[in-house]
């Protein structure tokens, strides 16, 4: 029972080892191919564009507030103040400092929602043109290069240069 199991094992083991021989593996290299594709260029200025934008704006908040505390203390300095009206002024200040914080937390999402919007369709773009190139090319897998997934390549192995053909590059 013992040696039927065994060789069970080992005509599995040698089919696996013939079936994954028979199959072609390519790799690329994704930043190399972001990095030249012309609608990148344009989709990180338009990030950046957004990005100083709403930078600009939470900064003109920081410089009203920074404004409205610095009057607030030479009023308080001068007298000018009951300690009703400082504790009121005190709060408006406060709401406005929570105000800013939760702006700078939207800005963070606006700006990583932005991105997605902008870099979806370019990576989707990419993925076509890799499952077109596997599919023509009869590669098995495909292993992106850029992200250290792959130890070892040969050089005929690379299909960025088939990639960049189907992107028309």
């Amino acid at each position: 029972m013992k040696s039927i199991k065994n060789t069970i094992v080992l005509a599995v083991a040698i089919l696996c080892t013939v079936s994954l021989s028979a199959q072609k593996f390519g790799y690329i290299n994704s930043a190399e191919l972001f990095q030249e594709i012309p609608e990148v260029k344009e989709a990180q200025a338009n990030l950046e564009t957004y990005q100083t934008q709403l930078q600009k704006k939470g900064q003109e908040m920081v410089t009203a507030y920074q404004t409205e505390a610095q009057a607030l203390g030479q009023k308080q300095q001068q007298g000018e103040l009951s300690p009703k009206a400082l504790e009121v002024e005190a709060q408006k200040l406060k709401n406005k400092e929570v105000e800013i914080a939760k702006f700078q937390q939207e800005s963070e999402q606006k700006i990583m929602q932005k991105n997605e919007t902008l870099f979806k369709p370019i990576r989707d773009k990419i993925q076509v043109a890799i499952d077109a190139v596997a599919k023509e090319s009869g590669y098995a897998y495909i292993f992106d290069y850029s992200v250290g997934v792959l130890i070892y390549a040969e050089e005929k192995t690379n299909v960025t240069s088939l990639v960049k053909a189907k992107l028309g590059m």
